[in-house]
């Protein structure tokens, strides 16, 4: 298991002072990235071996958001290879070890030039050894289910605030933009984001979105219709 302690900052809190969602997703791939870089097969390998990790699927449990200046540990570990896929779990705890969040995960090893899945080989998935079981956590598929009658409610242009280093809208702001849709006062509490494709500078983000249950499912989709992103928010009011 990979991880470290970090003190919720001011500027990663939402309006009620707790940890923001973007903050969340973006202490968990900030997780990732570190123990990438400790072991020797961050950015620098990358360029070496033009193969690059990207996700495929989030699936987030919010226990309860911490507030701000309190203590924090973020944890990450491999538990499973399928195919091209690497199985990754993450974890927030608070400074007692209890759980804050919990998350899965699902990535894909890439071609960077082709931009095409590369399937896994014995000595890649060495570098990530398995020593940690999967998280007690519900086993969700990867797909999200759409509902038949979704609503466009906006669009929204790429701009630069939204990308990574890899030209790409970043994974933990799709979520941000489709809790956009969200109603004032709704907290979530589990997230599940389906990416399909990226999208880059200049594109225009469609929003459908519907309600089902506790659940607002949106889908991020391009101008002729196919789909950048699909998330769904499960909620509580209180």
């Amino acid at each position: 298991m990979y991880s470290f302690n970090s003190r919720v900052r001011f500027s990663e809190t939402d309006t009620n002072r707790k940890l923001s969602i973007t903050g969340v997703m973006n202490y968990l791939q900030d997780c990732s990235i570190f123990q990438s870089e400790d072991a020797g097969l961050g950015f620098a390998h990358v360029q070496e071996t033009k193969k690059s990790w990207l996700l495929s699927a989030w699936n987030v449990e919010v226990v309860r958001r911490p507030d701000v200046a309190e203590e924090i540990t973020i944890a990450t570990w491999p538990y499973d290879f399928k195919g091209i896929y690497g199985l990754r779990n993450f974890a927030i705890l608070d400074k007692d070890g209890n759980y804050l969040v919990k998350a899965d995960s699902c990535w894909f090893l890439t071609d960077i030039v082709t931009g095409r899945p590369v399937r896994l080989t014995p000595e890649e998935t060495s570098l990530y050894p398995v020593v940690e079981p999967r998280l007690d956590m519900e086993d969700l598929p990867r797909k999200i289910a759409l509902p038949k009658e979704m609503e466009i409610v906006g669009t929204v242009p790429v701009m630069k605030q939204h990308l990574d280093t890899n030209l790409h809208v970043n994974n933990a702001q799709y979520v941000a933009i489709a809790s956009e849709v969200l109603p004032k006062g709704a907290e979530i509490c589990g997230i599940r984001a389906e990416y399909r494709k990226a999208a880059v500078l200049g594109d225009i983000l469609s929003l459908k979105a519907a309600v089902d249950g506790d659940k607002y499912v949106v889908s991020l989709c391009a101008e002729d219709g196919s789909v950048y992103a699909n998330v769904e928010l499960k909620v509580s009011t209180h």
